[in-house]
């Protein structure tokens, strides 16, 4: 599984101030980011990927203690993915040679971080652009028996058995699969909104709309299970970021 490292998270501020929102604690001693985790865990995911980058320094050391070499993941592994914009001079096999380094004493190099009011292209400008950056790394040897990956936001809160979704997947045969909860007006515009046909594929997207675009987005969730009274209260269907 790839597990995307999330950006500003300015509707949690100040708890984003310093630290990147998948680094918010819950729990004690959790953070949002053991919830995929948990999930990959129970799953029976054992390759994580994890691409890190706005004020990835807390979020980073969490992972460093909580997953280095603990045997959770039995012959699998977890490895974090930094976005480098302060050395646009490196090239792939130095960023092999450190993630050399990182397997053998992980997180204990310095690395860029995306602060507040920095910019610029190298930055993932998404999530498909945080995975297109690294689609090399996947290719890699070790990577050759994956036959599906799992892209997965390291904020939510939720409870999930990825393989049903996985099996799901391939069962339908299509080349990408969203998992997607029915979802009511007041918190619509928070998610990436879709249309469906009956076939279950996916014919409109839009991003946090609003307004207008809010209302055009608005379908019969009965296609999703629910009764008639449960869809006029859900009228949307959104994306839950699990790919």
């Amino acid at each position: 599984s790839i597990i995307l490292g999330g950006g500003a998270g300015t509707r949690l501020f100040p708890l984003t101030k310093r630290r990147a929102k998948p680094a918010v604690p819950i729990g004690g001693a959790y953070r949002l980011i053991d919830v995929p985790m948990s999930n990959c865990i129970n799953s029976g995911i054992n390759k994580v990927y994890i691409l890190t980058q706005y004020n990835s320094a807390s979020l980073n050391r969490h992972l460093a203690r909580a997953y280095n070499s603990n045997g959770v993941f039995g012959d699998g592994f977890v490895e974090v993915l930094i976005c480098f914009l302060l050395y646009p001079f490196m090239n792939q096999n130095l960023v092999t040679h450190l993630r050399q380094l990182f397997e053998i004493n992980i997180f204990q190099a310095l690395a860029a971080t995306q602060t507040p009011g920095e910019t610029g292209k190298r930055w993932f400008q998404g999530t498909a652009d945080a995975v297109r950056q690294f689609h090399w790394l996947f290719e890699d040897a070790r990577s050759k028996e994956i036959e599906d990956v799992l892209i997965l936001s390291g904020d939510h809160l939720y409870r999930m058995d990825y393989m049903d979704f996985v099996q799901d997947h391939r069962q339908s045969g299509a080349d990408i699969s969203i998992s997607c909860i029915p979802i009511d007006d007041r918190r619509a515009s928070d998610f990436g909104l879709m249309k469906i046909d009956e076939k279950g594929r996916v014919i409109s997207f839009s991003e946090k709309p609003k307004g207008d675009d809010l209302k055009a987005m608005a379908v019969d969730t009965t296609i999703l299970g629910l009764s008639k009274e449960e869809a006029e209260k859900k009228p949307y269907i959104a994306s839950m970021g699990v790919y």
